[in-house]
């Protein structure tokens, strides 16, 4: 993975040389590829996922989908602003800073998607931004199969174990929940949605993580003990 920078006139773009190299439309840093009219232009729009970012999914090349996500607000800020966040610098923008988090975690070989690119674009005191990553193929969010009754007591070990690796590489996942799960077609998870996590030393947050997917996973299924997770979490030296 080459990470790159590049600025446009008020925009910044922070890409994986080798990811853009490699798709087969050799498509470049450019700013369009960070707005949904350009994809819907050429009919590339194969889905969307649920949320407030309403993220895109996007055939990239024949054999290849991507994730287009801008990041949105919530909560009482998304009443002053959905989209605009405070600009302190391009390294500390929430583009450039998911975008260099993923990298690492990915380039350590933990199951997290590849990024491809951030785009940043400034407005004098604000800022709005979106992310590429590649799509996982066949995944579903751990969410919708404990809805469906299919999260069996293997999987979820499989989770706890999942977010031990995590733990272990110092990452604090502030919204672990069960929808940025994702289990893919081998049943192995995945951690995504990484906006605003952090690597930490090992404190009190490992627990607040753990309690606070137990709560997701209780919306969705109140019936469902969280002790597999548990399990699978303190087996993994």
């Amino acid at each position: 993975m080459r990470l790159a920078a590049l600025r446009q006139e008020n925009k910044l773009i922070l890409h994986d040389a080798d990811s853009l190299c490699d798709a087969a439309m050799s498509y470049q840093p450019d700013p369009a590829l960070f707005r949904a009219e350009y994809w819907q232009s050429r009919n590339l729009v194969v889905g969307e996922a649920p949320g407030r970012g309403s993220s895109l999914f996007l055939q990239a090349t024949p054999t290849e989908q991507w994730v287009l996500r801008p990041y949105r607000r919530g909560g009482l800020a998304a009443k002053l602003s959905q989209k605009r966040y405070l600009w302190l610098g391009a390294e500390r923008t929430r583009g450039f800073r998911e975008m260099r988090l993923t990298a690492d975690l990915f380039e350590q070989g933990l199951p997290v998607p590849r990024p491809i690119a951030t785009c940043v674009v400034r407005h004098g005191l604000s800022y709005e931004a979106a992310l590429i990553t590649q799509r996982i193929s066949g995944a579903k969010a751990l969410a919708e199969l404990i809805v469906n009754h299919l999260a069996d007591e293997a999987l979820l070990q499989r989770v706890g174990a999942m977010i031990r690796r995590f733990h272990q590489a110092q990452l604090d996942h502030v919204d672990l929940n069960a929808r940025n799960i994702l289990i893919d077609a081998n049943g192995a998870p995945w951690l995504i949605d990484l906006d605003r996590c952090r690597l930490r030393q090992p404190g009190k947050w490992q627990n607040a993580n753990l309690e606070r997917l137990e709560k997701s996973i209780h919306k969705f299924d109140s019936s469902l003990s969280i002790y597999p997770v548990l399990q699978g979490y303190r087996s993994t030296s």
